[in-house]
């Protein structure tokens, strides 16, 4: 599971920084998922290392311009590129209208089906690795923050010991990698646990944007080994973080903190804090990583590769 940034601004675009989009590349099955869209996005893939081809599902946080600009060039594209098989959008209610609206006056036609699911909050997508949650965050319009969790795996499975057991290849090894018991033609009754070593913990990914400090961020955030976090506002301006409903570093390190998150990357900053101005990126990384040490600052095509848990599940 790897994390990049293809968009780390607030509200518009710098010379340095586009505005919010984070992809996650799922390399075991050639996938991608994008989390938000802003103006500019496939340009961002042009600059990158990403492949739009593997793009599959995209999840909109809400309907200000600066997350869901990109959307129509970026569907169009992949179109007109003819390497997309199918995407599915998840986003709040209005999303569906926007695109069909884009589509009419625009001529536009995808080639390839394009589904759109409004969602609320819970469970809004699972298959046989993944689980993906949402819930309401507090900004000025609906907004959502997401939950993906990668499904616990099995623990290795020893062929050795099994070799050893003169246990017979086939079918029955795959029952017994997934923990199942299994009685041998000798009548032996083999349970697959004593042939796999410990389960591993499945990664957690949080993204929050755009919000004010709330509860449901932390909820969405629990025990993740990475939350992705607004950090629009400087400490100091944390009046003008209320009042637009937005987050400030420490909001965003708080959130961490009683989350009990792993590690927090802070993104989608005010181009009011670019190098040169009175209080700049760098001092909004130091107000985080006060509260919450594990903090890192993102930027554009910056890249984060999810670690696995090296702890095994406790039963």
């Amino acid at each position: 599971m790897q994390i990049t940034f293809l968009g780390t601004s607030s509200g518009v675009p710098t010379r340095s920084r586009n505005v919010s989009s984070v992809a996650l590349k799922l390399p075991q099955r050639s996938e991608l998922w994008l989390f938000d869209c802003g103006e500019g996005t496939q340009h961002q893939f042009l600059r990158s290392e990403l492949k739009t081809s593997q793009l599959t599902r995209i999840f909109i946080t809400h309907m200000h311009g600066d997350h869901i600009f990109g959307l129509m060039g970026l569907l169009a594209s992949c179109g007109l590129a003819g390497n997309v098989q199918s995407i599915d959008i998840y986003g709040p209610p209005g999303l569906n209208e926007y695109l069909q609206a884009a589509l009419r006056y625009s001529h536009t036609h995808f080639s390839y089906p394009v589904k759109v699911h409004t969602i609320t909050s819970g469970l809004i997508y699972e298959d046989q690795e993944f689980y993906i949650y949402c819930g309401v965050l507090y900004h000025r319009i609906t907004a959502f923050g997401y939950r993906v969790i990668e499904k616990d795996r099995p623990g290795r499975f020893d062929v050795a010991k099994a070799q050893r057991w003169h246990i017979p290849p086939g079918k029955i090894y795959s029952q017994l990698k997934h923990g199942e018991t299994v009685t041998l033609e000798d009548g032996r009754v083999i349970n697959g646990t004593d042939l796999c070593g410990d389960a591993e913990i499945g990664r957690k990914i949080a993204y929050c944007t755009d919000t004010v400090y709330c509860d449901r961020a932390v909820q969405l955030a629990e025990d993740a080994d990475v939350l992705i976090h607004e950090a629009t506002f400087a400490h100091q301006d944390a009046e003008m973080a209320f009042r637009r409903l937005h987050s400030t570093s420490t909001m965003a390190a708080q959130t961490a903190l009683a989350a009990n998150a792993h590690r927090l990357i802070i993104t989608h900053f005010s181009p009011r804090y670019n190098p040169g101005n009175p209080i700049e990126f760098k001092d909004l990384l130091k107000e985080a990583r006060a509260i919450f040490p594990k903090t890192d600052m993102a930027y554009d095509f910056m890249s984060y590769e999810v670690p696995r848990r090296r702890d095994s599940i406790i039963v």
